[in-house]
């Protein structure tokens, strides 16, 4: 049995993808890549020993702080643009479109839609007062995939509240 499972392919977590994917940016002299993962590992490494104990990240989790990273790199890039800085708006522009190989494909308006309309269905909601009834079933769903104030304009916009 044990012979067995040793042949078994072993998936790498999504850390390790980084750290391996940080390695052949190093040797391939890629400068944006490699301060891109550097920054986002340690963002990692960050919220791994934030908290009362240290712990290692689930990908799940992984996932949360590159979406994290990902909407500073956005916000960043407004900000830059607001400022009359271009160079930098595209520096942060190309660091995002590096985050953005490691997050889930994102969901476009329609999918949204659909899934606050099978929420609202699922849990009968109706009115202003469901807006959170909603969310909990929807989030889990979109994390990481969509924007979060994105989501919750459309469940809003589907419980007719203003």
């Amino acid at each position: 049995m044990l012979a067995d499972a040793a042949r078994l392919p072993c998936v790498p977590t999504l850390k390790e993808r980084l750290r391996d994917d940080l390695t052949t940016a190093m040797k391939a002299r890629d400068e944006l890549r490699t301060s891109t993962l550097r920054m986002a590992l340690a963002a990692i490494s960050t919220a791994e020993v934030a908290g009362p104990q240290t712990r290692a990240l689930a990908d799940d989790e992984v996932v949360a702080v590159l979406t994290k990273e990902t909407k500073k790199r956005r916000e960043s890039v407004a900000a830059y643009e607001t400022a009359g800085r271009p160079t930098q708006a595209d520096r942060e522009r190309a660091e995002a479109a590096v985050l953005a190989d490691y997050l889930p494909a994102a969901l476009d308006a329609a999918e949204v839609a659909r899934l606050v309309a099978a929420a609202i269905a699922d849990t009968g909601a109706q009115g202003p007062r469901a807006i959170g009834q909603v969310m909990k079933v929807v989030q889990p769903q979109t994390t990481g995939r969509a924007d979060g104030a994105a989501v919750a304009a459309e469940v809003r916009r589907q419980l007719g509240v203003g």
